[in-house]
């Protein structure tokens, strides 16, 4: 679904509607392709992106070669805003488009300069703050919850990334793959297989590749309360 600057999912951490817009108004729209790399862990933060349409992940990369996922992003979100309050900084992770992907790109300073004029550096610091306190829930349901617990808690909160009003009816997540569904709950892609499994049999989802296609939201949302059987 493509959700524009005037359809965006109704998160609380996020800029109002009007700010948004006005943001968006500064910059230029570019695209990304599928698996496009939009911004390079360890450069300056010299630009930020304000994401418009599309669903991307945010991974750091180590010197040994692994890769972490730190968040996924959506609709509504800004994208590298850290590093352009200083110049000192640079990028901690790489931002990848997982499916087809519109930003509006922001030059830095400019930023900053609309930020301050409309006085919106505690609306910027509550979105930074809210990112950290999901991380930190994160990796508390690692340690607490069941693997279908959190699994169907990460699809709930992909489909509140890209849907801006999820009802009832079936929806359809592109873009994932199961290692990336694996690392987001800490677990191997052969126990995502098992999960996926388990909520096709309740009827919550129907899985394709690299599609998953949220049959039941009520029963996903019932799985992301609590895995029936404590899986």
């Amino acid at each position: 679904m493509a959700t524009g600057p005037g359809n965006r999912p109704e998160i609380t951490h996020r800029l109002p509607e009007d700010i948004w817009q006005e943001l968006c108004s500064l910059g230029r729209e570019r695209h990304f392709r599928a698996g496009s790399r939009m911004l390079r862990q360890g450069d300056a933060g010299l630009h930020l992106l304000a994401l418009t349409e599309g669903l991307v992940k945010v991974i750091r990369r180590e010197e040994n070669g692994e890769t972490t996922l730190l968040a996924f992003r959506g609709v509504g979100d800004l994208l590298g805003e850290g590093t352009t309050f200083d110049s000192r900084q640079l990028r901690i992770a790489d931002v990848i488009a997982l499916r087809p992907c519109r930003a509006v790109v922001l030059e830095a300073g400019r930023f900053r300069a609309f930020v301050e004029s409309r006085g919106l550096v505690t609306d910027v610091m509550r979105q930074t703050l809210a990112r950290l306190r999901e991380s930190d829930l994160r990796h508390a349901e690692l340690m607490t919850l069941s693997l279908c617990t959190r699994l169907a808690r990460t699809l709930v909160r992909l489909v509140h990334l890209t849907t801006p009003a999820a009802g009832n009816a079936p929806l359809l997540l592109t873009g994932l793959t199961q290692e990336e569904l694996a690392q987001s709950i800490g677990v191997s892609r052969n126990a995502v297989v098992v999960g996926l499994q388990r909520l096709r049999d309740a009827g919550a989802v129907e899985t394709a590749r690299r599609a998953i296609t949220i049959r039941d939201m009520n029963v996903l949302r019932a799985w992301a309360r609590e895995a029936p059987g404590g899986l």
